[in-house]
């Protein structure tokens, strides 16, 4: 099998050929790389090289001696590849799963539901991705989607929701309602009209939910972002 990327090994034979190569004008022989780099053999690094030659990152010259040379534009092009990838995992935020958020009729939930903190329960998102720029972590949280009544707003069951925490409720906001008479929550666009809230659901099967008693309801946050996670083939 061809791997798709050197190993460790390989990669540090790279990095002896080009050291060498930058001290002396050429590269080093076989027996020079098995002593610095610590293969096993003189036909191990030829086993390496091999590999390296499928990737692209060396050309070989048979019959020649040292007869090799190093793809300087291909290893740039890893090594910047590899420090973007860096820097955008350390720009990622690690937001927290905090337990799930019923989008149909609402049903019992505990309310510590929401205040359940796993730190091994997170999605990554970069922030870039949220509407709202310069949130703190402790501003935001997460909700798995359960249930079918927002699904012409694009939410499936099994979806991720990033929420705001005090978000300044507007007129058609997607949010999470904790409707605390009956105990239960549930996810539905949020509308004002006159003395009651109409909580509307995004499925045409589906009844709004009307309160006339505004103490009886408390907004847990605002939808920034909808995630799809990836299924497992």
């Amino acid at each position: 099998m061809i791997r798709k990327k050197p190993t460790d090994v390989q990669k540090r034979l790279l990095n002896f050929i080009q050291h060498y190569d930058a001290k002396h004008g050429y590269p080093p022989t076989f027996r020079e790389m098995k002593d610095q780099v610590g293969i096993s053999s003189t036909s191990m690094v030829d086993y390496n090289l091999k590999h390296l030659e499928k990737l692209g990152i060396i050309e070989r010259y048979p019959n020649t001696s040292r007869g090799l040379r190093v793809v300087q534009h291909l290893i740039d092009q890893i090594q910047e590849t590899a420090i973007t990838i860096q820097r955008t995992a350390q720009d990622l935020l690690s937001i927290p799963i905090v337990g799930r958020i019923v989008a149909s009729q609402p049903v019992p939930v505990p309310r510590s539901d929401f205040n359940y903190f796993d730190a091994e329960t997170t999605v990554d998102v970069a922030p870039n991705m949220l509407p709202v720029r310069n949130l703190k972590l402790s501003q935001i949280y997460a909700l798995q989607v359960q249930g079918d009544s927002m699904i012409e707003d694009m939410v499936n069951d099994g979806d991720i929701v990033i929420m705001q925490r005090d978000q300044e409720t507007r007129n058609g906001d997607m949010v999470a309602v904790w409707l605390s008479d009956e105990d239960e929550t549930t996810l539905k666009r949020f509308y004002r009209e006159g003395n009651r809230i109409r909580l509307q659901p995004a499925n045409p099967t589906m009844e709004p939910i009307y309160i006339s008693d505004k103490r009886s309801i408390e907004i847990q946050g605002k939808v920034l972002l909808i995630i799809t996670p990836m299924k497992k083939t």
